[in-house]
């Protein structure tokens, strides 16, 4: 349910870092790698399904804001996910 602005202690801008900042050059990530990362996170740390979803939601969005930024490798089989890494 919506709130008034003034109910909240603080707000702050909400920013997003660039793939630079985020990915290394040499290196291809799934969809959900990039999800952790973008948390401060290790690439291959473990998450339930709720959590992983939930952050997917915001990865998803960030990577095709940044399209332009990256180069995608198909999966090597339909059950497997995409890569992407930086241009």
């Amino acid at each position: 349910m919506p709130r008034p602005k003034e109910t909240f202690e603080r707000t702050q801008p909400l920013t997003f870092k660039s793939p630079e900042e985020v990915l290394e050059e040499e290196t291809m990530y799934t969809t959900y790698e990039i999800a952790r990362l973008l948390q401060g996170l290790d690439p291959g740390w473990e998450l339930d399904a709720e959590t992983e979803s939930v952050l997917l939601d915001w990865a998803i969005p960030w990577i095709m804001v940044n399209a332009d930024s990256f180069v995608f490798a198909a999966p090597e089989s339909d059950d497997e996910p995409g890569y992407y890494g930086l241009k």
